[in-house]
């Protein structure tokens, strides 16, 4: 079987183009009744929406403004963009530009390496995409500021890395591993067995492994709800993909073992906080969706997390962003 494709390209300084396709940002208006949210997989508050404005506009000029990052501090976001391509089209790199994170992690990219555009990748960033061995699917990337001091592609066990879903980047302080997990199933619960008894065992293992030479901040879309807290209607999805009792099970024995759920841990009562909505039945304008994107450390290195958020306004995927801002 072919080796997962990989590879490490840094940005040359060019000067920054034009983008007339803008990423959206949700406004909010008056709460509608929800529809129940049919997803089989997978914003802060009760956010709904149905009009939008876009983010170069003088009226969101502030909108990244709210999250401070100090000296000595980073801020690191989370995206699954539902396809690299798609989402360049739909203001990426303005969205980037805004935003400026320290560190970027994507999922579901559907990118080969060599495909990436460079002109859609913000001055300033190196990146690292991977590629699951079919193509148009699967995927993560890695942008950064800071070069990484070794960057993984993969956890080592080819029946895993073949769907390119995992880049673990070390810094001097701790490893930042970015993970689309193995959805349980879009037809059915087909993936399931494999998602419990394969991916979980062996990617558990890696990340324990990994914390034990130095603490690891495990993000992205990790396709489980493990709360009826993380979803709108979680009595009518009890076995839809992503909020099995297997699903949820799995991930909290994996959290027992000294993990902590950082947006949880600070919010830890907050209702309507997700970060998908399908595509169907107008999901994201009645807010029925899911919380699936975390960002998961170790109990002993909670405290250098400083916030959690989430940027339920930006659209663009049937994702949005995610971030902390973490000592660095």
């Amino acid at each position: 079987m072919a080796r997962t494709k990989q590879t490490a390209r840094k940005v040359p300084i060019s000067r920054m183009s034009k983008n007339t396709n803008t990423l959206k940002i949700a406004k909010t208006p008056s709460p509608a009744k929800p529809k129940r949210d049919n997803s089989d997989t997978e914003s802060e508050g009760e956010d709904q929406v149905t009009t939008t404005t876009t983010i170069g506009s003088s009226a969101d000029s502030t909108e990244f403004a709210d999250i401070v990052v100090g000296p000595g501090q980073m801020k690191i976001i989370s995206w699954n963009v539902a396809g690299f391509n798609a989402v360049v089209g739909k203001g990426f790199r303005e969205y980037v530009e805004k935003e400026q994170p320290d560190i970027l992690c994507l999922q579901e990219t559907k990118m080969a390496p060599a495909k990436v555009p460079k002109s859609a990748i913000p001055d300033g960033y190196e990146y690292h995409f991977i590629a699951a061995n079919r193509p148009g699917l699967h995927g993560t990337a890695l942008l950064t500021k800071t070069k990484p001091l070794s960057l993984k592609f993969g956890i080592g066990i080819e029946k895993h890395d073949n769907e390119g879903r995992v880049i673990t980047a070390e810094y001097p302080n701790f490893y930042v591993v970015n993970t689309y997990v193995p959805n349980a199933g879009t037809q059915g619960l087909q993936r399931l067995d494999y998602r419990i008894k394969e991916w979980d065992k062996d990617f558990h293992a890696y990340l324990n492994n990994l914390k034990a030479t130095k603490p690891v901040i495990w993000c992205g879309d990790l396709n489980v709800a493990h709360h009826e807290i993380d979803l709108k209607n979680p009595k009518t999805n009890k076995r839809s993909a992503g909020f099995t009792v297997e699903e949820r099970t799995s991930f909290g024995d994996f959290l027992s073992q000294g993990w902590i759920d950082s947006y949880r841990h600070f919010n830890p009562d907050k209702t309507g906080a997700y970060t998908f909505w399908s595509y169907k039945s107008k999901a994201r304008e009645t807010n029925a969706g899911w919380r699936l994107d975390y960002f998961i450390v170790p109990n002993e290195f909670i405290n250098s997390i400083k916030t959690t958020f989430i940027r339920s306004k930006v659209l663009g995927s049937d994702h949005c962003p995610i971030g902390i801002v973490v000592d660095a």
